[in-house]
């Protein structure tokens, strides 16, 4: 290849990259990231709090795992700030916080919980490939279910490296291609009920069945008829199958690759969490946290990273 076709190729793939990443901000300006867990009018003080109420009790895990007590003083970068949930949580620490998101949605509706808590935040719009902060500006960087979506994902660590301190840390949440919710939940039993979408009956039965909401579940229908065999390719289904249809990306990441992602760290350790018990048939909602817990540190769904610079 001729160094002047590596310029093209590379050109072509930065065009295309930027245009999966405005799909990308698209979906979540249309859908940011837990408003479907309350029913209460958005922005509204219920709002928020359902919201809250639903990600503490299904993700027990969180409050230990990022260790919110754990900033008090620290000065604390956000990638993927959402509705403000964690940020909340990190600024009642005493963390000097800021929180970044792709979409101006996320930012007004982080912007209004801080507001309604009388919490200190910083927030702005921004992309986590390109982080406009200084050299060695921050304690801390977390970033839970975001960068698994933005289609260079090594850049954006490199970024994280870059912004953090000597002795800094980032806790990073990725989607776990080792998971029992990927190799079972969706690479079998969601393909295999892709199948019952085609009729409303089936899409009835998928519902009991998951707890998936039938709005939802038709629009995974209409995906499937307009896409075509597109819907049900690798790449494709998985993206469809983990937030919401019409999620333009979503990658899967082995604990091997996420060491390769952040081997510019001095040391990194990886813990997973969250069993994604819907797909657990009969006994999944039974299961004591104890054993879930031990059942996830091993197939769960969420990744954590824990990387110091």
């Amino acid at each position: 290849m001729t160094d002047a076709s590596k310029v093209f190729d590379s050109s072509q793939m930065i065009e295309t990259n930027a245009e999966l990443k405005e799909r990308v901000r698209a979906f979540w300006q249309a859908h940011p990231c837990g408003t479907k867990f309350s029913d209460a009018e958005i922005g509204t003080r219920e709002f928020f709090q359902l919201v809250e109420a639903h990600r503490y009790s299904k993700e027990w895990h969180i409050p230990e795992a990022a260790d919110f007590a754990g900033a008090r003083g620290l000065r604390l970068l956000e990638i993927g700030c959402g509705l403000g949930t964690d940020g909340a949580q990190f600024a009642t620490a005493g963390a000097d916080y800021i929180g970044i998101d792709l979409t101006e949605a996320a930012i007004e509706l982080a912007k209004k919980k801080f507001e309604l808590a009388n919490l200190k935040g910083e927030f702005r719009v921004a992309d986590a490939e390109n982080l406009d902060f200084p050299d060695n500006s921050f304690d801390l960087v977390y970033s839970h279910g975001v960068l698994h979506h933005t289609p260079d994902i090594a850049r954006a660590v490199r970024e994280i490296h870059r912004v953090l301190k000597p002795g800094g840390r980032a806790i990073v949440m990725l989607y776990h291609r080792g998971s029992y919710n990927y190799r079972v939940g969706i690479r079998i039993l969601r393909r295999a009920g892709a199948s019952l979408l085609k009729s409303e009956g089936g899409i009835k039965m998928v519902s009991r069945v998951t707890g998936e909401p039938i709005e939802s579940l038709r629009e995974h229908a209409r995906q499937l008829k307009t896409r075509s065999n597109g819907y049900l390719s690798s790449d494709e289904f998985l993206s469809q199958s983990t937030d919401g249809a019409g999620n333009p990306l979503a990658r899967v990441y082995s604990r091997r690759e996420a060491r390769e992602l952040f081997r510019d760290f001095r040391q990194v350790e990886l813990r997973a969490y969250f069993l994604n018990k819907r797909f657990i048939p009969l006994i999944g909602n039974l299961l004591p946290r104890s054993i879930e817990s031990a059942l996830a540190s091993r197939w769960g769904w969420h990744l954590w990273v824990y990387a110091t610079k």
